[in-house]
């Protein structure tokens, strides 16, 4: 068989990551971890819709510890703070096994030694690699934006937009508590660093801001937030329950990486409930724009094959094509924390 691999959490991207682990020719299933109590006991086939595996999900993180794998896929809920998932992942990486996460990692070092000194000393004892991996962060900002960059000859600013329309989620504690829709938006501050969401997004994006900037040989000075929140314009039932007129509909979460006084990097992302506060209700997924010499304007949508007959988004399967085409690089690496290996980009006149 090909590369061992864990598969860490089943939500609804965790077991797109499943799946595509069961079916890959080259890869095999070498345990499940779960955090739900109904799925302990069940084969990885039951739960991700297919055939039996022999592999039996556990919610026993020793059993997982001692298994025999090259790989685990890191796909946890987000929780705050921000590092709540770091002594699970330090516990893998000591015990040898290599880990990307789709929930930020993509440069831990912006954080300074404090915080990433563990996770390089777990990488070191276990032998092992950190790779932060997805869709964003992992692939709009860290590979389109940044390799767009290496035609310019002169950049003056980067803006990364995302727009996600949310009403297909499920999970009522992801969408209300992690994400925060259905808060009151007379008693909030998005920019509050207390409130929940704010914690864990702004630990993730500050880190895909901080590392673009210095990808490009900028010195960043800060990264700053202008976070906007907007109400639904009437009630809105969605999947998870209803968000009430009034409540937060729609979030902005704005990054802007400081270089020189002015932003020269900003990430922008529309998290929505409904297109009322939209400019253009006809959006793209993402959008990047270039003002430099030349600009550039680029947009992404993913789409699912004709006639596609499942119900995962293509979003999905584009976060577990990331994930899975990434190991063979990660397990090949060497210990430490791992970064895409880009080339032919703008650099900074300062940067030799």
């Amino acid at each position: 068989m090909g590369y061992k691999v864990i598969q860490w959490a089943t939500g609804s991207m965790g077991k797109t990551c499943l799946r595509a682990i069961i079916d890959h020719p080259g890869m095999e299933l070498a345990g499940l971890f779960v955090y739900n109590p109904r799925k302990v006991g069940l084969d990885a086939g039951e739960i991700a819709h297919c055939d039996p595996t022999g592999v039996i999900a556990t919610d026993d993180r020793e059993r997982i510890l001692q298994l025999d794998a090259d790989i685990v896929l890191h796909t946890a809920q987000i929780q705050a703070p921000y590092s709540f998932h770091n002594k699970d992942i330090c516990r893998l990486l000591e015990s040898g096994k290599n880990v990307i996460s789709i929930n930020g990692h993509s440069y831990p070092q912006y954080w300074g030694d404090d915080y990433s000194a563990p996770i390089l000393e777990a990488c070191q004892q276990g032998n092992s690699s950190l790779f932060g991996c997805g869709l964003n962060p992992g692939f709009v900002a860290e590979k389109i934006a940044t390799i767009a960059t290496g035609v310019c000859l002169e950049l003056d600013h980067i803006e990364i937009t995302e727009v996600v329309e949310c009403n297909v989620m499920q999970n009522p504690a992801y969408v209300f508590d992690t994400l925060g829709f259905g808060s009151p938006c007379d008693e909030l501050d998005p920019n509050d660093v207390d409130w929940e969401p704010a914690q864990i997004l702004n630990g993730m994006y500050a880190e895909v801001v901080a590392h673009l900037v210095e990808r490009l040989g900028f010195k960043l000075e800060a990264v700053e937030t202008d976070h906007v929140i907007y109400p639904a314009s009437g009630d809105i039932h969605m999947a998870a329950g209803l968000i009430k007129q009034g409540t937060v509909s729609h979030a902005n979460w704005r990054w802007h990486g400081i270089v020189g006084g002015r932003r020269l990097v900003t990430q922008s992302i529309h998290w929505i409930m409904e297109t009322a506060h939209l400019t253009d209700p006809n959006h793209a997924t993402w959008t990047v724009r270039i003002k430099g010499l030349p600009s550039m304007d680029i947009t992404i949508d993913l789409k699912n094959p004709v006639n596609h007959q499942f119900k995962t988004t293509p979003e999905q399967y584009g976060v577990a094509g990331s994930l899975i085409n990434a190991i063979p690089a990660v397990v090949a690496a060497p210990p430490g924390i791992r970064e895409l290996p880009l080339a032919d980009l703008f650099r900074s006149p300062d940067h030799r």
